[in-house]
């Protein structure tokens, strides 16, 4: 078990270092003109930047991913030193999650950044990979425990341990139905409604999940006060 946690934080600690030095090095030798930063809602750019902008914005987005993860990692130790398997567990399954999710949203920004996503198949790409990254999230939302990163962080979910375990379950189960939508859908939607869509579902999927937790804490006879 000891081999399995540690191999996850020697993933994590390798991942993000990958990223800080593709960072370093777009910074350094990264192309001299002006590099896309931004895109409107048809997929056009309305922003750009020079390659240390976007170095820096590329690096400190690892930075808070390895200080996230590597969060979980040290709260999942804890766990498992007072002999909380299941918490443990839970929080290393959030560190799985958050490596995936910070390293794939990284790979999405350098790989439009360096002006893939201004081709015909880019939008497409997009829409593929954040479903991809949907559909993770929500395989694995539903088994986290309560932490300050990963799943449905509200004030209610946080008074009540059911709150957080129905309104994360039932966000999992949601994100992963729409990761496998948006998966198959990807290739046939026009663009940019396919992402567009994507995006709008995403948003409905969290107000359904901050209700829940609501709800859930309201009738829940064990929840804390505020």
């Amino acid at each position: 078990m000891k081999d399995r946690l540690s191999l996850l934080d020697l993933l994590t600690a390798a991942v993000f270092a990958l990223q800080l030095a593709f960072a370093l090095n777009v910074g350094l030798n990264g192309p001299t003109t002006p590099m896309p930063m931004h895109w409107n809602s048809q997929f056009q750019v309305d922003g750009w930047g020079d390659r240390v902008e976007f170095a820096v914005f590329i690096g400190g987005l690892g930075l808070i991913g390895f200080i996230s993860a590597a969060g979980l990692g040290l709260g999942a130790q804890r766990a498992a030193a007072q002999g909380d398997g299941s918490r443990s567990r839970s929080l290393r399954i959030g560190q799985g999650l958050t490596l995936f999710v910070m390293a794939l949203l990284s790979l999405l920004i350098s790989w439009s950044g360096l002006g893939k996503a201004t081709t015909e198949a880019g939008p497409t790409v997009i829409m593929a990979g954040l479903s991809l990254m949907l559909l993770v999230l929500g395989a694995f939302l539903g088994r986290v425990a309560p932490n300050p990163v990963v799943g449905v962080r509200t004030p209610w979910s946080y008074k009540s341990r059911l709150a957080w375990d129905r309104s994360n379950r039932l966000a999992g189960r949601l994100f992963f139905l729409l990761g496998l939508i948006g998966l198959i859908a990807a290739p046939l939607t026009p663009q940019p409604l396919g992402t567009l869509s994507l995006t709008a579902a995403v948003l409905g999927i969290g107000v359904l999940s901050v209700f829940e937790s609501w709800r859930v804490w309201r009738s829940d006879p064990d929840r804390q006060p505020f």
